[in-house]
């Protein structure tokens, strides 16, 4: 059976809506109140179809790939009470109106990516029973408001981005008896005042920073069933009469700071694990000293995770890991490592036995008896190798996805995130396996550095709340790994602790000097040597504010600098897309050696970029300045497809309607989610025929001239930005066109003489045909003719601009300076060369009309760090 897209589905909705309504009129029949598209792995954004049903009462999207913004016309649906869009790839900031929702009382908002604050209207919603937005990337505090939502039940902020602390007001919610909130930002708290949340069942407050001692009262809260206050730096001793909790099923008071004497991990159902730490960190667990005993020193540590023994190559035997584990505890399998898993697996409606799992198909993978089994667990899993000699070693974790599916269901939307600490300190911060694997049943490999030196390593998996909870099955996704393996980077001595012999050590550092020597004298030869070392003093002297890499961790992230990963040419040089060790995306700039200032230059002009901090700009991770390659690594930017699906080939380009094109820069300027590239890399190009726009004073270019003038960078200069990227989707040309040395076009000049002249409407693409709304055209025009006036007080706030361009505030008059229009003969070039334009394109190919008259290229809102390529694949 074909399955129907989304907007297949709610054209059918609409029609039954539509016939229902007229069986309503004709007999008094009800209209139907849900609309259910939960777990269809339904792609693209909220259709219009969705917000003009006007009788909902409820709406769930769980569990789809719907993206974009929550369209605020939802707020229209008086009737509504439940709004569940969990499990999906919803962005932007929650829409304000959301707030006049009179009827109210579930928000599923889980597991998306929403940014901004909650908005203050949100605290008019008092029908509330439901609030749930863990996993998101919210910014700001927990807000105050939240004390009105007296009807309460059910609060989950876990690892939704928000800062703590929590608010005294939340004494106000006496029905609540589900309280999740967990992973906050912001600074230390003593315990929230809870207690008249007499109905809790479910208590979690785990990693908020919450400081002192626990509050007698919690003993008097008898419906409780799980109690998680893990991962805070609570202190002092456990109140007596926490001892009448005998409902509680699991209470988790791990990884804290009490009193409580340090040969304890577990006291009968309370877990005590890891209570001698002075930080919310990983560390060393003092309860396990008491059962390591050492009888001698081991060098290497091979772990089969979740698995039976195997032996790998015919040389390398990895240990079985098969031990049950349990909500807390600590399992040592032998002298020389031990595993301890801390959490509750909740909600899952899984087997209790969860803590290992089995693939049950082979994967077609090197070394695949490592991934068939794995061990799982849903907060913190940390393996220990006790009685290591001290020294350095190579750490390798062995992971595999073997839990999601790789299909086109919504079973394969599953996500696992989590960090992971080696010694206590963390190296990978929200570590995706799938992702950095490149899929489901594939095996990645993440080395790391330790260094032991009390005889004992840690590894820590520690799942921070983020990835799913209820796809493809309810319940936690936390850490998983397959494998350990740990070897020593040095010579371990021989059995019975006897050395190496003397004429054995003697040869070793003999052939260890030749080595070096030569290694030197080929780096001499070649003249990296000296250059190297200055290059490196010159970095160190300076104060950058961003890193520096070597060539080596440059070549192996963009593979070599191979052509398959070259996205685009750019005045300076050729890009590359490649990927960090920690599956970081970047992209990698490398000039050409056309500057000839020297590599000197470059550092202090790095110096000047990487100390500029702004939102909208690309930020810049560091350089590398080697021998003759100097590189740039910035920032990837994905959503690159804009100025290539206007202005590039004819193959790349999309039809983009006049709605989709008004969505677009509605979009930009409620977010203004462009950033700018390469500030100050105009002095680097000393070229007769430079194009950066950097290099232009006034108002040519994508940048505002009072940065092009004097550096200046304010919320005026995004205005300005903005009114050339708006002016860019009208018309479809890229703002500036350069076609030889002494003729450069600039599309802000030709819609100014348009306007002066009255035509504006000769701006629009004539891809659009008539097919556009001429209303909303002229107001986008005028709209980013204001914006970019060259006077920074003139033009408008975003704000403004939003609202003119929704229509809810008349556009103020463009009023032009004479002095920025242009003389005459300027002008009558540039009619002939756009009115002529169109006839020619007619009868040119892409190739021909981009290399007319010289080479193209062209300053727009994405070319300058991505340049369009037109050999190029991406």
């Amino acid at each position: 059976m074909k399955i129907m897209t989304f907007l297949q589905l709610l054209f059918l909705s609409s029609l039954l809506i539509a016939f229902t309504d007229f069986a309503f009129r004709a007999t008094t029949t009800l209209l139907p109140d849900v609309e259910d598209y939960s777990k269809q792995s339904l792609p693209g954004t909220v259709p219009p179809e969705l917000v003009r049903l006007p009788y909902l009462q409820v709406i769930s999207l769980l569990g789809n790939r719907v993206s974009g913004s929550i369209p605020k016309e939802l707020a229209n649906i008086t009737t509504l009470k439940s709004l569940s869009i969990e499990y999906n790839q919803f962005s932007g900031n929650l829409p304000p109106k959301l707030g006049n929702l009179p009827q109210i009382e579930r928000m599923l908002m889980s597991s998306n990516n929403f940014t901004g604050e909650i908005p203050a209207t949100f605290a008019k919603l008092t029908t509330l029973k439901d609030f749930r937005i863990a996993d998101n990337r919210f910014s700001g505090s927990i807000p105050d408001f939240i004390q009105n939502w007296t009807n309460l039940e059910k609060l989950v902020i876990q690892a939704s981005g928000l800062s703590g602390p929590i608010p005294t007001g939340i004494s106000f919610l006496a029905k609540v008896n589900d309280l999740r909130i967990s992973d906050l930002n912001g600074t230390d708290m003593t315990f929230p005042l809870i207690n008249s949340m007499t109905k809790l069942k479910t208590l979690i407050l785990r990693s908020c920073n919450i400081i002192g001692p626990l509050p007698e009262y919690l003993g008097k809260l008898t419906n409780l069933s799980t109690l998680d206050m893990s991962f805070n730096k609570l202190s002092g001793g456990i109140p007596s009469n926490f001892r009448s909790l005998r409902k509680v099923e699991y209470q988790d008071l791990s990884y804290n700071n009490f009193s409580i004497g340090a040969q304890y991990c577990q006291l009968q159902s309370v877990n005590l694990f890891a209570n001698s730490l002075k930080a919310n960190n990983s560390g060393i667990v003092s309860c396990s000293r008491s059962i390591v005993h050492c009888p001698k020193n081991w060098y290497s540590v091979h772990i089969n995770c979740g698995g039976k023994e195997v032996t790998v190559n015919g040389s390398k035997t990895y240990d079985r890991d098969t031990d049950l584990a349990e909500p807390a505890k600590f399992f040592q399998s032998s002298p020389n490592w031990a595993f301890s898993n801390t959490g509750n697996f909740m909600d899952d409606e899984s087997p209790s036995d969860l803590y290992t799992w089995s693939n049950l198909s082979r994967l077609s993978i090197t070394n695949s008896e490592l991934y068939m089994n794995a061990r799982i667990s849903p907060i913190s899993l940390t393996y220990y190798g006790f009685c290591l000699g001290n020294g350095n070693y190579t750490v390798n974790l062995h992971f595999a996805e073997i839990m999601f599916t790789d299909d086109k269901t919504y079973s394969s939307l599953g996500r696992r995130v989590f960090d992971i600490y080696i010694q206590g300190r963390l190296v990978l911060k929200d570590f995706n396996i799938a992702y950095a694997a490149g899929g489901v049943g594939k095996a990645v490999v993440k080395r790391f550095t330790a260094v032991v030196t009390s005889n004992t390593l840690e590894i820590c998996l520690y799942w921070a709340g983020k990835g799913m909870t209820g796809i493809p099955d309810r319940g936690v996704y936390g850490p998983l790994i397959s494998a350990i393996s740990v070897d020593p980077d040095f010579i371990p001595p021989s059995e019975g602790g006897k050395s190496i012999s003397t004429s054995a050590v003697v040869a070793i550092v003999a052939a260890g000097a030749v080595s070096v020597i030569l290694l030197m004298v080929i780096l001499w030869w070649r003249g990296c040597l000296g250059r190297k070392s200055a290059l490196e003093r010159e970095l160190k002297g300076l104060d950058l504010q961003t890193g520096s890499f070597t060539l080596q961790q440059i070549k192996a992230a963009i593979n070599n600098f191979d052509v398959a990963n070259k996205i685009g040419e750019g005045g300076f040089g050729p890009v590359y897309k490649g990927f960090f060790s920690d599956g970081t995306i970047i992209a990698v700039k490398q000039l050409s050696a056309k500057s000839k200032q020297g590599n000197r230059e470059f550092i202090n002009e790095i110096g000047m970029i990487s100390a500029l901090q702004h939102p909208h700009l690309v930020k810049l991770y560091g350089c590398c300045a080697e021998g003759d390659q100097l590189l740039l690594v910035y920032e990837y930017m994905q959503n690159n497809s804009l100025a290539r699906v206007l202005f590039g080939p004819e193959e790349s380009q999309l039809k983009l309607d006049w709605p989709t094109r008004h969505k677009i820069c509605v979009g930009i300027a409620r977010d203004l989610n462009p950033k700018i590239s390469d500030f100050g890399l105009a002095k680097l190009d000393e070229e007769d025929n430079t194009h950066i726009s950097t290099r232009i004073a006034g108002t040519y270019g994508y940048m505002a001239p009072e940065y092009a003038m004097h550096g200046y960078l304010t919320d005026k200069a995004d205005v300005y930005s903005f009114g050339i990227v708006a002016l860019e989707i009208v018309s479809g040309r890229s703002n500036t066109t350069h076609r030889s040395k002494e003729e450069s076009f600039y599309l802000l000049d030709w819609a100014r003489l348009l306007k002066e002249k009255g035509s504006l409407l000769e701006l629009v693409d004539p891809r659009l045909g008539s097919d556009f709304n001429k209303e909303q055209v002229m107001v986008m025009i005028n709209v980013a003719l204001l914006c970019a006036n060259v006077t920074p007080a003139v033009r408008p706030t975003m704000s403004s601009v939003v609202s003119m361009l929704e229509g809810n505030s008349i556009v103020e008059d463009v009023v032009l300076d004479t002095s920025e229009l242009m003389d005459e003969r300027k002008l009558e070039v540039m009619r002939k060369y756009y009115l002529q334009k169109e006839e020619n394109d007619e009868d040119e190919s892409e190739t021909q009309k981009l290399t007319r008259n010289g080479p193209w290229t062209a300053s727009s809102s994405a070319v300058d760090l991505y340049p369009i390529n037109l050999d190029s694949d991406y």
